[in-house]
């Protein structure tokens, strides 16, 4: 199981619940691993708009519905 006894995000339930690594996230999104880390385990966490558009952009590719707004209000 993923996430195991770590404190997550919405978008960390995202990628544990579809089976995507952070390594995935980082390397298709084009952000490097404390941002994975930070966005994955935080509600606080808001990305700046070409971050945040690099995740949606890759999520994307497992899921085409996902939408911006799913993990962070802007």
């Amino acid at each position: 199981m993923f996430g195991l006894g770590k404190k997550r995000s919405r978008l960390g339930k995202w990628i544990d619940q579809n089976g995507v690594t952070q390594q995935w996230l980082c390397k298709e999104a084009g952000i490097n691993k404390d941002t994975a880390t930070r966005a994955a385990s935080s509600d606080e966490y808001s990305p700046n708009l070409k971050t945040a558009n690099g995740i949606i952009r890759a999520l994307r590719k497992i899921d085409p519905n996902v939408k911006l707004d799913d993990f962070w209000s802007m």
